[in-house]
C-alpha cells in the first residue's frame, strides 16, 4: 500500500500557513537566503532573457522600498528574503514563453528545487495572484508577506519603468487580452491589486 506524503510548508495556502501544529516539527531549517548574486546565477543557468532580468530588478526595486518604509514604521519584513523571491518571482518566464505553461507554477518548483526555501517558491507561485485577496482578515494578517509584495510590486512595473496600477493593467490588456477569459483574469487581477494597494497605503502611506 503506498504511504502518503505528509504535506510540507510550503503547500500549505498563505493564509493558514500560521495555524498552529502545521509547521513539521521534523523539518530541518531551510537553507541561507540567496543573495542577489545568487539569483542572478540562476537567471543564467535558466536562461532568462535581458528584458526579463531588467524588469526582474525593477520589481526588486519597488518591493523594497515598500519593505523599508514599513520597517521605518516598526514593521517586520524580512528584507533578504524579499529581494530574492522579487529577483526569482520571473525565473520561468522565458521558458513559458518559448515553450508554454504558466510561468508562476513552473518558476516555483524551480525556486523550491534550487534554493530550497519554500517561503520564496511561495512568493513565486502567488506573485500572479493571492487567492484570499477579498477576504478582510486574511488580508490583514498577510500585507507583509512576501507573495503579496512581490506581486504588488510586479503590478507596478511596466517592462523596467515603476508606473500606476491604472497603467500597467491597461498595458496588460493591450498585450495579453485577446480572449474573453484572458481579459476577465486581467480584470479580477486589476481588482485585486487595488484592494491590496488601499490596504497597504493605509498602513505605510500613499503608494
Amino acid at each position: 500500500m503506498a504511504q502518503i506524503e505528509k504535506p510540507r510548508p510550503w503547500m500549505i495556502p498563505e493564509r493558514i500557513v500560521d495555524l498552529p501544529g502545521l509547521v513539521l516539527a521534523s523539518d530541518p531549517p531551510p537553507p541561507p537566503v540567496p543573495d542577489e548574486a545568487a539569483c542572478i546565477s540562476l537567471w543564467d543557468r535558466y536562461g532568462m532573457l535581458p528584458n526579463i532580468r531588467a524588469h526582474s530588478h525593477a520589481v526588486a526595486r519597488v518591493a523594497l522600498d515598500v519593505a523599508r518604509r514599513a520597517a521605518a514604521l516598526g514593521h517586520a519584513v524580512d528584507v533578504p528574503a524579499l529581494r530574492a523571491a522579487a529577483l526569482l518571482h520571473d525565473l520561468a518566464k522565458t521558458y513559458t514563453i518559448l515553450h508554454g505553461g504558466a510561468h508562476a507554477q513552473l518558476g516555483a518548483a524551480w525556486v523550491r528545487e534550487e534554493t530550497g526555501r519554500p517561503d520564496l517558491a511561495q512568493a513565486v507561485l502567488f506573485h500572479v495572484s493571492w487567492p484570499w485577496i477579498h477576504d478582510p482578515a486574511a488580508l490583514k494578517a498577510n500585507l507583509l508577506r512576501l507573495p503579496l509584495l512581490v506581486s504588488y510590486a510586479d503590478k507596478r512595473v511596466r517592462h523596467d519603468k515603476v508606473v500606476s496600477l491604472e497603467e500597467r493593467f491597461d498595458d496588460l490588456l493591450k498585450r495579453y487580452g485577446d480572449t474573453g477569459e484572458h481579459r476577465a483574469s486581467i480584470r479580477v487581477n486589476r481588482e485585486q491589486a487595488f484592494t491590496y494597494e488601499r490596504a497597504l497605503s493605509a498602513l505605510v502611506g500613499s503608494l
